[in-house]
């Protein structure tokens, strides 16, 4: 089979012996080793945001800014949400939490160690 010209230099996403490939380091996505080393860069100040747009009127309180890896993000998402006794997700290096509890998630974050500041109005 010929390959093509114009994409010689496209990376392998997939292999029929290893399944999904990273496209970054060019190794199988369950033993990659770029996604482990790269942690988020920020300026070392954690945001809480408090977000209603496009949620059906509902609040949620965003945390952006933590530099945590994605484990280490799911992890400190439950124990948020334990604190504040309501639902939420880690996702893309976010953490949300449902309801307005912006002061509660202030006090725990500052208590761990974080800087934080609100943003927004």
């Amino acid at each position: 089979m010929k390959k093509s010209t114009s994409n010689s230099d496209a990376p392998v996403v997939y292999s029929s012996e290893f399944g999904r490939m990273c496209p970054g380091c060019g190794k199988p996505a369950n033993a990659c080793v770029c996604k482990k080393a790269a942690a988020p860069a920020g300026d070392g100040v954690v945001r809480l945001r408090r977000e209603t747009k496009g949620r059906g009127g509902k609040t949620v309180i965003v945390i952006t800014g933590l530099p945590l890896d994605a484990a280490a993000l799911t992890t400190l998402a439950g124990d948020l949400k334990k604190r504040c006794g309501c639902g939420g997700t880690a996702k893309d290096g976010v953490i949300e939490i449902q309801g307005d509890h912006a002061d509660t998630l202030l006090a725990e974050l500052i208590k761990r160690g974080y800087k934080v500041k609100r943003a927004g109005g």
